[in-house]
């Protein structure tokens, strides 16, 4: 049995998978309490444990198989990522007041295709640049783009602006990796700079408008858009170096602060574990980013290089946009916080990100 037990671990990264599992423990006890005012509370921490169950077998046997075998499937899965989101705008589901599509319900199960589709794009992308002699000729880069841009497209037109902005993220850190030229990142610079108004006026939804001018003012709105932002800070402000205690905090128990066992999770550990519960769970996303970086580098070739780095930046996003909302340094965009937030499709995301990383460790375990 024990033999058993060390050839499903043999080959991993047990540093990774260790910091994996200790912030999903994190994760769900925190979970737990942000959910116990609710009615069923315990189908919460039900369905997160099961979505952490599925995510470790698949974690586990996507670990298994070497990367460029899901590489020869690059072309297949780009599509199967296309017809996804055309599903979601189809007959997805999501909040009234926003207007969004993001969801795609089969009875009590929802199902985010957009978090799938991550990896999808990180996988299919790593191929891409992978297969790119010259990342700064003009024909290369206009064919990455349009990699990106029409999966981009089709999660505008949910429409999901946190989601798009990991996208862009996770495009723009792999790109840097190849080598894109300084001449490029600056055209880049400038043409955001240029489009930022043109979104404001013509692409834009009066709730995104909301949003944005919100987090330059949250007292704006104190009982409308801005009230998720300022209950937040209230709640991390509260609990001060130590915190009220697990279980114990005001706004996490009373039902004042919103959305907290999802976008707002980071505010309940601040309100309840304080200073020192928050930068334990900074610090060990972050431990997560640099172990992922750390793999590329040691990765033999650039298809895995690719492949850990996209996986870092997606992490990364997630953190910087979750964390900044909820200290209200960014726009409230409904980005979960990476192995805390509750939710199945982010779980499973999460972990089959962790697989592919890990697959990538163990062809080139070698040479660390």
């Amino acid at each position: 049995m024990i033999k058993d037990k060390k050839e499903i671990f043999k080959g991993m990264d047990i540093f990774l998978l260790v910091v994996t599992v200790i912030c999903m423990v994190y994760g769900i006890i925190m979970i737990s309490s942000a959910v116990r005012s609710y009615d069923s509370s315990y189908k919460f921490i039900l369905i997160q444990g099961l979505g952490i169950i599925i995510g470790l077998a698949v974690m586990l046997v996507i670990s298994k198989f070497d990367y460029e075998y899901y590489g020869d499937f690059s072309f297949l899965i780009y599509i199967v990522c296309i017809l996804m989101l055309v599903a979601v705008l189809g007959f997805g589901t999501g909040l009234e007041s926003t207007g969004s599509k993001s969801w795609i319900r089969f009875g009590p199960v929802g199902v985010q295709p957009s978090e799938f589709v991550k990896l999808g794009f990180i996988l299919t992308f790593s191929k891409h640049l992978s297969r790119v002699d010259d990342v700064n000729r003009p024909k290369n880069i206009i064919f990455l783009s349009l990699h990106l841009m029409l999966l981009v497209g089709l999660i505008m037109l949910q429409p999901d602006f946190g989601t798009t902005m990991v996208f862009i993220c996770i495009f723009v850190g792999m790109m840097y990796l190849a080598g894109i030229g300084r001449k490029y990142i600056i055209g880049a610079i400038i043409s955001v700079l240029i489009l930022v108004p043109l979104a404001w006026f013509f692409f834009l939804k009066p709730y995104q408008k909301d949003r944005i001018l919100v987090f330059l003012n949250p007292e704006s709105d104190p009982l409308g858009a801005g009230y998720h932002v300022i209950q937040s800070k209230i709640a991390i402000g509260s609990g001060g170096i130590f915190g009220k205690g697990l279980f114990r905090g005001t706004q996490t128990q009373l039902d004042i602060l919103p959305v907290k066992h999802t976008d707002f999770i980071f505010a309940v550990i601040g309100e309840e574990l304080g200073l020192i519960g928050a930068v334990l769970c900074v610090l060990l996303l972050f431990t997560l980013v640099l172990r992922c970086i750390y793999i590329a580098v040691k990765s033999k070739d650039k298809f895995g290089r690719y492949i850990a780095v996209g996986v870092a930046f997606m992490f990364m996003a997630h953190l910087f946009e979750n964390i900044g909302m909820c200290v209200g340094l960014m726009p409230v965009t409904g980005i979960p916080l990476p192995f805390f937030s509750y939710g199945g499709s982010s779980i499973v995301t999460n972990l089959i990100a962790i697989g592919l990383v890990q697959s990538v460790y163990r062809k080139g375990r070698k040479m660390f």
